[in-house]
C-alpha cells in the first residue's frame, strides 16, 4: 500500500510540482522548478531580468554579473506555493578578466504521511530538488558583456519509516548562456538575450520517462527614460520589457515580462521596482512589487508577487540580503 501510495504522489508531483508540464501540443517538459523566480530583484522586476545587471543574475541571465567591481556574497529566500525556496551565491570579482561565481538553491516541497488502509502512519515522504550554479560572466568589449552558467540539477523524493525502500533521485546537468551590450554608446539602452536551461532530457523515473528540459529563449531591452528629463546620475528610471518563448516548441505562447525601477542616489541607492507577468507557467497574470536599499557593504531588497498563482493563493515576500566583502 505504501509503495503504491508512493507512486501515485510522484505522478502527480510530476506535473503539479512543477517537474513536468504539459502544453496544449502535447509536449511534456521536466525539472520546471528551473522556472521558478529566484530573488526579490527578479521578483519585483516581473521577471523582467535579462537585461539586467544585478548580483541576482547567476539566476537569469549570467552576463548580468559581468560588471560587478566588488566580491559580494547574497542571501536569498522566498516561500513558493509549492514549497519552501532558499538560495546563496557567492560571487569573486577579478576584474578585469571576469567574475567567478558559485551558487546554491533548495526548493523544499515538505513532506507527507503514508498511510495504509486502516489510517494507520506507516512513514513519511520528502520532496526536495536542489540546483547547484557555477557561473562565469567577463566583458567582451567595452559594450557586451558574456556570461554562462553550468548547473548541476537533482530531484529526490525521499521516504522514512516501512516503505520498502521506495524512493526516488534523479540528476542531470543544465547549461545556460547569455549577453548583455549596450550598442550605442550616446543612449541609456541595454540589450540582453540569453538561452536558459539547455541540457539532456531529465529522468525521473526511467529513460523511457525522460521529458526534455524547460528550454527557453529570452529577448529583453531596458532603457533609462530620465536621461531626457534629468541631467543628473543621481536619479534613474529603467524601464525594462522581456520576451520568453521555449526552445522546442516556439510557436507556442510566449510569456511577456515587463519591469521598472526608480533609484535614487549615488553609492547608497534607495530602489522602488515594479513589474507585470503575462502567460508565465503556473501564475496568474498580474503584478509585482518591491523595494531596495544599498547601504555602504549591505543590500537588501523585498518584492511581493501580487498575482499568485493560477490557484488564486498569493506568494509570501520574497528577499534578498547583499554583503560585500
Amino acid at each position: 500500500m505504501c509503495r503504491l501510495m508512493i507512486t501515485a504522489l510522484l505522478a502527480l508531483a510530476l506535473p503539479l510540482g512543477l517537474h513536468g508540464q504539459n502544453s496544449e501540443f502535447g509536449a511534456t517538459e521536466g525539472a520546471l522548478f528551473l522556472l521558478l523566480p529566484v530573488g526579490a530583484h527578479g521578483v519585483a522586476l516581473g521577471r523582467a531580468m535579462t537585461a539586467v545587471p544585478s548580483p541576482e543574475s547567476a539566476f537569469w541571465n549570467p552576463a548580468g554579473l559581468a560588471g560587478m567591481e566588488e566580491s559580494q556574497l547574497v542571501i536569498m529566500r522566498g516561500d513558493h506555493l509549492v514549497g519552501e525556496g532558499t538560495a546563496l551565491s557567492a560571487l569573486m570579482v577579478g576584474q578585469p578578466v571576469g567574475v567567478l561565481g558559485v551558487s546554491y538553491e533548495l526548493l523544499d516541497e515538505g513532506e507527507q504521511d503514508l498511510t495504509d488502509i486502516e489510517g494507520n502512519v506507516r512513514g513519511s515522504i520528502s520532496v526536495r530538488s536542489h540546483v547547484g550554479i557555477v557561473s562565469l560572466a567577463t566583458s567582451l568589449t567595452g559594450w557586451l558583456d558574456a556570461g554562462f552558467n553550468f548547473k548541476v540539477v537533482q530531484f529526490n523524493l525521499s521516504c522514512r519509516g516501512q516503505c520498502d525502500g521506495a524512493g526516488v533521485r534523479s540528476t542531470g546537468w543544465v547549461m545556460d548562456v547569455g549577453v548583455q551590450s549596450e550598442p550605442i554608446a550616446s543612449l541609456p539602452l541595454r540589450l540582453g538575450v540569453m538561452l536558459a536551461h539547455m541540457g539532456p532530457d531529465f529522468q525521473v523515473v526511467n529513460a523511457e520517462q525522460a521529458d526534455p528540459l524547460p528550454s527557453r529563449v529570452r529577448v529583453s531591452a531596458a532603457y533609462n527614460f530620465l536621461t531626457h528629463f534629468v541631467d543628473t546620475d543621481d536619479i534613474n528610471l529603467w524601464v525594462r520589457a522581456e520576451v520568453e518563448d521555449r526552445w522546442r516548441d516556439p510557436e507556442d505562447a510566449p510569456s511577456y515580462y515587463v519591469g521598472t525601477e526608480l533609484a535614487a542616489g549615488r553609492g547608497d541607492v534607495i530602489y522602488v521596482r515594479s513589474g507585470y507577468v503575462q502567460g508565465e507557467v503556473g501564475q496568474a497574470d498580474g503584478v509585482a512589487i518591491g523595494v531596495g536599499l544599498r547601504y555602504e557593504r549591505f543590500e537588501l531588497g523585498l518584492a511581493k508577487n501580487l498575482a499568485g498563482s493560477i490557484t488564486g493563493e498569493s506568494e509570501p515576500v520574497h528577499v534578498s540580503f547583499g554583503i560585500v566583502f
